[in-house]
This record gives C-alpha cells, sequence and structure tokens, in this order.
C-alpha cells in the first residue's frame, strides 16, 4: 500500500521543495521506491536539487497535462544523481522550466481532474512505496485535489507572522478535508529561540503535531540548492529533524 504524501506552505520561501527533495532522499536511503511530482507548474524548481539540467530534462509534467505523454513518461530516475548509498530509488516528475510553457499554464489553465488520475497511476506504473507531491505556496485548485487525496500533509511555516496567518487557513481546510494525517513543520527558526517553546505554541495554535522544529542552518544557505542537504549533511541537526519526521511519516 502506497503512501501519499503533499507538501505545502501557505506563503514562498518557506523550504518546501527543500524539504521534499530531502524527504524523498531519506525515505530512498532506507530502501523505499520513491516518487516526487512538482506540480508548482507556474514556478517551478524541485529539479534543480536533483541535478536534472533545464536542457535534458525529456518529458515533463506539462507534457502529460496536455496529454502528449503518459505519467510515468515524465518520470527521471534520479537516484544516481544524489551521492551517497541509495537502497530504494527515486523518480522525479519535474514541471518544464521553459518561459513558452509555463505562459502556457498561466494563459489556457489545464485539467485539474487528470492530476488525480496522474497521481493514482504513477504509484501503480512505478510500484512507488511513497509519492511526495510538491505543491504550489497558497490555495487553489490543484493545491486543494492533492491535498484531498494525500494520506498524510506536512505544512511548512516559519515563525513569521503572515505565516503563522495563512498557515491558520490551510490546516482549517485540511482538516474539513478530513487529512488522516497532519504534520507541521516549522523551519528557518532563528537559533536564539527556544525549539520546544516553538514546538508548543505551534502545536497549541494549531491544535496538530509538530513533526520537526527546524532551526536557521549556515551549511543549508551556503549549500544553495546545489544538492541535497541530507545526503551531504548526514549528521546535521536538520538532518537529525527530518529523520524524526520520515519515522512519523511510517508510523
Amino acid at each position: 500500500m502506497s503512501t501519499i504524501i503533499s507538501v505545502h506552505s501557505f506563503r514562498g520561501g518557506t523550504g518546501k521543495s527543500n524539504t521534499t527533495a530531502n524527504l524523498s532522499a531519506l525515505l530512498a536511503m532506507d530502501g523505499a521506491r520513491v516518487g516526487v511530482v512538482d506540480t508548482d507548474i507556474q514556478s517551478p524548481g524541485i529539479h534543480v536539487l536533483f541535478g536534472i539540467d533545464e536542457n535534458e530534462m525529456g518529458k515533463t509534467m506539462n507534457d502529460f497535462l496536455w496529454g502528449k505523454c503518459a505519467i510515468e513518461e515524465a518520470a527521471h530516475d534520479v537516484t544516481g544523481h544524489l551521492g551517497g548509498e541509495i537502497k530504494g530509488q527515486i523518480f522525479l516528475i519535474p514541471s518544464s522550466i521553459k518561459a513558452g510553457e509555463i505562459a502556457r499554464i498561466l494563459r489556457e489553465g489545464y485539467d485539474v481532474g487528470l492530476l488525480n488520475d496522474g497521481f493514482r497511476d504513477v504509484v501503480e506504473k512505478l510500484k512507488l512505496d511513497y509519492l511526495l507531491i510538491d505543491t504550489h505556496p497558497g490555495l487553489n485548485e490543484e493545491t486543494l485535489l492533492s491535498i484531498a487525496i494525500s494520506n498524510v500533509l506536512i505544512i511548512i511555516l516559519r515563525p513569521d507572522s503572515q505565516d503563522y496567518q495563512g498557515t491558520a487557513v490551510t490546516v482549517d481546510v485540511a482538516k474539513k478535508l478530513d487529512v488522516p494525517k497532519l504534520l507541521m513543520l516549522v523551519n528557518k527558526v532563528p537559533t536564539q529561540f527556544d525549539v520546544e517553546d516553538v514546538r508548543r505554541r505551534v502545536e497549541q495554535t494549531y491544535n496538530a503535531t509538530v513533526g520537526a522544529v527546524l532551526q536557521h542552518s549556515d551549511e543549508m544557505m551556503t549549500l544553495a540548492s546545489s544538492g541535497i542537504f541530507s545526503v551531504r549533511f548526514p549528521d546535521h541537526p536538520i538532518t537529525k529533524g527530518l529523520r524524526a519526521l520520515v519515522e512519523q511519516l511510517k508510523a
């Protein structure tokens, strides 16, 4: 039985794609077959973390949405790009970075119902243990669909007033959609903040479980999306926090 996990944030800049990539790597290190879908079609970027050059991208999520290919044809095996010892496999379905194709999506839209079929097809065709969906920030039709079909929703926020307010809306929607498991991830926390105090305040505010509280990291900033942090820094506190989150995904 596969698990569908949506990773979401109300605002951009929370580290959503980085978190999605790192969680998928940790799951694959444990031997799982993992799919990652970039549904942030208007501002794609997770392919950079997996070392896919835009000129060599080939088929993308856009091709599937426009009926040019089956969704599994847009899946790239990126396991070899990670470095480190990966017992499982990771397949990435990227969105196109070409300006013309992004403009077409913005202009014409697409059949959101296709996403639902695509998610289920790719899980079956690639025999995935986990499918991680890197969603578009905010709430729109595609993110609501992703949330509705997920077994687990991870909501990322920073300790920021705008994040707190927007996240409250997302949590409320998730509860109305009866998502089986909801986990909060507090990211980019200033190092002078008390981690347990942040955890307690967020859990009380949203009446939801905090899976991890990750503090600001100069190493993460220095890596600058040029690789998967948890592979490069396996003993770092951020990796340990993400590992704790992975254990809750499996529970």
